[in-house]
């Protein structure tokens, strides 16, 4: 998991770091942490330019 280019990884200024935005429920969140999962299945490119190079 690469949690630096997702969309879903943004910065909470109240707490001063990073944290995933998805809303999960508490078994996803288990499954996550257990590392149940290969890759993270809400990963979702955040690279615009990758995102606009691949619809041209």
């Amino acid at each position: 998991m690469n949690c630096d280019t997702c969309t879903y990884f943004a910065w909470d200024e109240e707490y001063e770091e990073y944290f995933c935005e998805v809303d999960m429920d508490e078994d996803e969140v288990y499954r996550l942490q257990m590392n149940h999962y290969k890759e993270c299945p809400f990963y979702r490119n955040g690279d615009e330019y990758k995102v606009v190079k691949h619809q041209m």
